[in-house]
């Protein structure tokens, strides 16, 4: 995110042999283990998903996390996909080979094809968890048609992944479906926030509970975080981590767009500090001063992170660690903006202090913690 410019003064980066050998484990083909592992992953999805007859918040909550997680994963996987040069592991999409689902002979190195083929097996898990969230939203009671909204979007949102990563196969991963193919995991992680922090909170009207600066700072942050982001896919489109030695890369000065890379993220960090100031001293609901706070950890761990890379060389370990780090700051950018506001019940009012002098207290209310 903060890489300084010029940064992919790239290592070389050699095309991995060809190979039709096979990772054996006790006998079995690493593939096929992997192919177990993802079957017991939604067997065991299944089994805890008997609390979909009777959900209670807790358990839905749980459920709404679990996306989340698994949707801000495979973002993180699939950038080690990507920095592996395993792209192509699996030349064909839905088979992995014109006569294979599973990686047989697909003159790739046995390690890639694993890497590649492990990737997408894990998007039945992902798949699971969403539609596992989907029948406990429909079986709660009263049902809300807000959180049926968004639980019925997510899987449909990861089969629309599953969609473009099979154009970035066909294109031979050219970089703007790459590009999409994450930003898309991005706007789907978004999705499950709003279906965690809402599901904590009676249906309602949306009403902003901070003031009015607050409020618009949270909302520049999701514009800068997802430009952030964008310019993020297009540095990855530009450097060294394409997913494959013969992948297309777009003909653009490197320097020139880690810069506006580096500026954003820049933007990003000067945006939380301003936005955590106001929370802190406008006496702003506990939620909201955490994610604020929060947010500007994230963001300056991921500079460290960032330079560190930068210094070394875009080691492929960092640019995954990078990758989910990335991931962390988008979650902790959605996470302040929807603490921003609250559902309010029909014919409801706002009790909160911030919420009744834009985020400052009134003399006759109490200081936070007393």
């Amino acid at each position: 995110m903060f890489a300084l410019p010029d940064a992919a003064t790239t290592a070389p980066h050699p095309l991995p042999p060809l190979a039709t050998e096979t990772i054996e484990i006790l006998g079995a083909p690493l593939w096929a283990w992997q192919i177990a592992v993802a079957v017991t992953g939604v067997l065991v999805l299944v089994l805890l998903a008997r609390t979909i007859w009777t959900p209670t918040p807790r358990s839905l909550r749980a459920w709404a996390l679990g996306n989340v997680v698994v949707n801000a994963g495979i973002a993180v996987t699939g950038a080690t996909v990507r920095v592996t040069s395993s792209g192509l592991g699996c030349s064909e999409w839905p088979r992995c080979t014109p006569e294979s689902f599973v990686p047989v002979d697909t003159e790739h190195a046995a390690l890639n094809a694993a890497i590649e083929f492990g990737n997408r097996t894990l998007t039945f898990l992902v798949l699971a968890v969403g539609f596992i969230t989907l029948l406990a939203v429909l079986r709660s009671r009263p049902r809300r048609r807000d959180l049926t909204r968004l639980a019925v979007i997510i899987p449909f949102g990861v089969l629309g992944q599953g969609v473009v990563g099979g154009i970035t196969v066909w294109t031979d991963l050219h970089p703007a479906s790459v590009a999409t193919h994450f930003l898309l995991s991005m706007v789907v992680t978004l999705l499950a926030v709003a279906l965690y922090v809402r599901c904590q909170e009676p249906e309602g009207t949306p009403r902003v509970s901070v003031g009015p600066m607050l409020h618009a700072l949270s909302v520049g942050l999701l514009v800068i975080g997802f430009l952030l982001l964008v310019a993020g896919t297009v540095v990855t489109g530009t450097g060294p981590h394409g997913g494959d030695a013969e992948a297309p890369r777009w003909d653009l000065a490197l320097s020139a767009v880690t810069r506006v890379h580096s500026a954003l993220a820049w933007l990003t960090l000067a945006t939380a500090v301003l936005a955590a100031v106001v929370a802190v001293r406008g006496g702003a609901r506990r939620p909201v001063r955490v994610s604020a706070l929060a947010l500007v950890a994230v963001v300056v761990l991921q500079g460290i992170l960032g330079y560190t890379q930068y210094v070394l060389a875009l080691p492929e370990g960092l640019v995954v660690l990078h990758v989910l780090g990335s991931t962390l700051t988008w979650i902790a950018i959605c996470r302040l903006y929807f603490a921003t506001t609250r559902l309010v019940p029909e014919g409801g009012e706002l009790s909160d202090p911030d919420a009744v002098r834009g985020g400052e207290r009134s003399p006759a209310e109490p200081a936070p913690g007393r």
